[in-house]
């Protein structure tokens, strides 16, 4: 705590020969290391403090001024040790400024009554005009705000999880502006009621209201030129540049919005990438990309997913190329004219495409293409399990995490093959076999509801079906030696359904319980939400292994695993897997055949495909 003294009648005497004035010098306070000479034509109202001024500050690269402040009206301002405060247009009024703060030629920096710094705002997503159901928070993440999108309409839990936010915001919320250390502001016109904390830049601004910047020396966030942003938080490691324009927003980290980007209502999670286009009432997942002008999303819920310019999704069936975001898209158009549609594609990558085709029995159907041929749509169920953009999805999601090991809020399982995930793909090999027991091998098409399926593609699906299941089933046991889950789980816990929340996968039953126990107030504040979402993601493998163990008894026919059948399963995922290494090889060399892939980019991949086997035990 920094302790202050008042002005001696020399230091009044030498700022007063500075041009400066204040309104009663008795109110301002200075630390004990405080010097007067680096102040001209300043102006002081009201109650101020004020640190030392020694140290020189870099204004540029290689240019460096002493600090202090000079041209600026102050009003109830604390300024910071070794800050260079110039050219304040209008004035600053009301904040508390830290330590080494550069902050010049702007128009106005002030907090006025009843500031909320853009928390406690409820929004609606999903749904543009319906009643709001997320709470905009800076402790907000993917898991809390999917949570509330779900359970919306149960009345109880929603009123309970407002009330837990509201009761945290009233204790945390800091009575006027913050700026923390090191932050640099500048060329920027009007900045209200906002919290701005430390290593962040502001260059060009527009115009901040009601915001809260949650920047961090590791995760640094920058704000820059014509820059529009109103009832936000956007939290560390983010970029938000060139001319975006924004609303009653929550901006994750590592997320990148620019280029005339606008964007009201929405909520942007964990390295997702947004320019030129427009977000209404967005829910925005980890990784999702949007870089057309004539891109919008409106009223959906997207996770790792590259939105595209009107009907073009930005997508190919093939994905070998360096330049490519991947397939891993919820209804996602490809250049033959097809959708891959895929429940949960990767773990957590995507939403239940179901939701998408308004038809609850699709989402039953994973890593399926869906095709029209004039006015009859087609089904390729499993397709995308053996192509080349499924393989690299795989390998590349986890590197382009940018987020730093501090402000990884929102929580991101990367597996491809999960309990929900194969699940669904359980689901969808029942189908096809229940599709084929009806009709027999004799027929050219199946009908699943108003869509048809080729025998041969029922076929195919049910062999790539069975080679994601034995390749999990394989990779389950090779991981439940090496972290000694081998043997009948000790606990029920993971078995049934299995969902993902933006993210989080995670039993159902997990949800069901954390409900009823902020229901019956055993939860009692959202870091304890927080909490026990990050408890459920840390026994993951538990409840995993209790989930798969018994899939694995189903599948085979156990009644337990031993040896012997552990034997056979290893076999059997050995099979699986070459089997999908060729397939794969297979959609790389059709991609290089139709002349799109350079031959290195080709060989590199081939050579990856070869090493493959060095995986298998």
């Amino acid at each position: 705590m920094e302790t202050y003294r008042a002005l001696t009648q020399n230091e009044i005497e030498i700022l007063e020969n500075n041009v400066c004035w204040a309104e009663d010098w008795n109110r301002v306070l200075v630390a004990e290391g405080f010097k007067p000479y680096n102040f001209h034509r300043v102006i002081f109202y009201g109650d101020i403090r004020l640190g030392s001024f020694d140290k020189m500050v870099e204004v540029s690269k290689g240019f460096v001024k002493h600090s202090g402040i000079n041209d600026a009206t102050l009003r109830n301002v604390t300024v910071g040790n070794d800050c260079l405060i110039e050219k304040v247009g209008n004035y600053i009024n009301n904040y508390t400024i830290g330590n080494d703060c550069y902050i010049s030629n702007i128009s106005t920096l002030e907090t006025t009554e009843d500031a909320t710094f853009g928390e406690g705002s409820t929004i609606s997503v999903l749904n543009e005009m319906g009643d709001g159901n997320v709470v905009i928070f800076r402790d907000l993440n993917s898991q809390i705000a999917a949570f509330m999108v779900k359970h919306a309409s149960d009345k109880q839990l929603k009123r309970t999880m407002e009330q837990l936010i509201e009761d945290e915001l009233r204790v945390s919320r800091p009575e006027r502006g913050i700026i923390g250390n090191n932050v640099k502001i500048i060329n920027t016109k009007d900045i209200t009621n906002t919290v701005v904390k430390g290593d962040c830049e502001i260059s060009g601004a527009a115009r901040l209201s009601e915001c809260t910047i949650m920047s961090s020396r590791d995760a640094s966030v920058y704000i820059g030129t014509g820059v529009i942003c109103e009832n936000s938080i956007i939290c560390d490691g983010c970029s938000i540049n060139n001319s975006v324009k924004m609303q009653d927003c929550f901006v994750g980290e590592a997320c990148q919005i620019t280029n005339g980007f606008t964007a009201e209502a929405s909520l942007f999670f964990a390295n997702s990438f947004m320019a030129n286009g427009e977000a209404c009432a967005a829910f925005c997942g980890p990784f999702c990309a949007s870089h057309h002008k004539s891109s919008l999303l409106i009223g959906g819920q997207f996770s790792f997913y590259n939105a595209g310019s009107n009907t073009n999704f930005s997508n190919h069936a093939y994905k070998m190329g360096p330049m490519h975001h991947g397939t891993l898209e919820r209804g996602s158009k490809t250049a033959s004219g097809a959708y891959i549609l895929m429940p949960a594609t990767i773990g957590a990558f995507s939403v239940c495409f179901g939701k998408l085709m308004n038809h609850p029995d699709m989402s039953s159907l994973p890593f399926s293409y869906l095709m029209a041929y004039g006015e009859t749509m087609y089904i390729v169920p499993g397709r995308n399990i053996t192509t080349v953009g499924l393989y690299r999805d795989i390998k590349k999601w986890p590197k382009r995490d940018k987020r730093s090991r501090q402000s990884k809020k929102s929580i991101i399982n990367f597996d491809w093959l999960s309990p929900f995930t194969v699940g669904e793909i359980i689901e969808g090999r029942k189908i096809l076999e229940a599709l084929r027991q009806a009709s027999g091998d004799n027929v050219t098409t199946y009908n699943f509801h108003e869509y048809v399926i080729n025998a041969s593609s029922l076929r195919k699906g049910l062999k790539y079906y069975d080679i994601a299941l034995r390749i999990y089933m394989g990779a389950i046991l090779k991981r439940a030696r090496k972290e000694g889950f081998f043997g009948r789980p000790s606990s029920k816990v993971g078995e049934g359904k299995w969902i993902d929340l933006s993210g989080l996968l995670l039993p159902e039953s997990e949800e069901k319980r954390l409900i009823a126990d902020i229901k019956n107030g055993t939860v009692e504040n959202v870091q304890q939400i927080i909490d026990r979402f990050n408890d459920i993601n840390e026994h993951y493998n538990d409840y995993r292994w209790a989930w798969s163990y018994q899939m694995i008894l189903d599948y085979y026919h156990l009644d337990e695993i031993t040896p012997e059948s552990c034997d056979r399963i290893h076999e059997d995922y050995v099979k699986a897997r070459r089997a999908w290494i060729a397939e794969i090889r297979k959609d790389a060399e059709k991609e290089f055949a139709m002349g799109d892939v350079e031959q290195d980019v080709f060989d590199d991949f081939i050579s990856k495909l070869d090493h493959e086997i060095d995986y298998e035990d």
